[in-house]
């Protein structure tokens, strides 16, 4: 499983609830890093002046999970935090055969909106406010083609994400794509007390897909 940071890049070793989740079902993680790069197709220059955290992760994260660990796609997961979450929902739409169960809590998926709010690394990764709502994973999603396992999750006292995973929600009900949620368990708002609490119910869903998708391609 790749875990995909959020925008403070908070570690997971002592989130206690995720560690033991991770132990529980037995599942390896790797945690790459780069920095405020919002995960996208752009270069960002305080992560690499030359590859993009999107391909940092389809490239040499995937070759060294190959490597070391004999996993392939699409026997991948990702999980993500706020912005991590966002990031691996688009990923996921962008690349569903290599990245067919994600999970994401708290995902910040209209992140254009933080351009509004002094932002410093996006406006130096896209041209205006519009080009990044252009990009957001919303925009991604495709109506014949979509990751095989969804689930994402929000605190309904989230005041600046919720809104954008309902529409998501609503986008993917429209559109007939499978997908789990939990948009009404509230406890924490946005930040590690509720991604802890919601811990345990993501890695659940991972392990359980990530073993139908190993059973699928045997």
């Amino acid at each position: 499983m790749i875990y995909l940071h959020g925008v403070h890049q908070n570690r997971l070793s002592d989130k206690r609830e995720f560690t033991e989740a991770f132990d529980r079902h037995m599942l390896r993680v790797i945690c790459p890093r780069t920095e405020r790069s919002w995960w996208t197709d752009r270069i960002c220059e305080e992560f690499d002046p030359h590859v993009t955290a999107e391909r940092y992760v389809r490239e040499p994260v995937v070759a060294w999970m190959a490597e070391q660990w004999g996993v392939r796609p699409p026997q991948i997961g990702l999980l993500g935090t706020s912005m991590g979450g966002q990031g691996g929902l688009r990923m996921a739409f962008k690349y569903p055969s290599t990245f067919p169960v994600v999970a994401a809590i708290s995902p910040a998926i209209d992140y254009h909106l933080r351009m509004d709010e002094g932002d410093e690394t996006l406006p130096l990764m896209y041209a205006d406010r519009e080009a990044a709502r252009q990009d957001t994973a919303t925009l991604h999603v495709h109506p014949l083609n979509w990751p095989r396992h969804l689930w994402f999750c929000c605190d309904p006292v989230d005041r600046r994400w919720h809104e954008s995973a309902d529409r998501l929600r609503m986008k993917l009900s429209a559109l007939g794509i499978p997908f789990a949620f939990d948009l009404e368990t509230s406890g924490g708002g946005h930040g590690f007390e509720y991604y802890g609490r919601m811990a345990a119910k993501a890695v659940e869903f991972l392990a359980v897909e990530l073993e139908a998708e190993r059973r699928r391609v045997v």
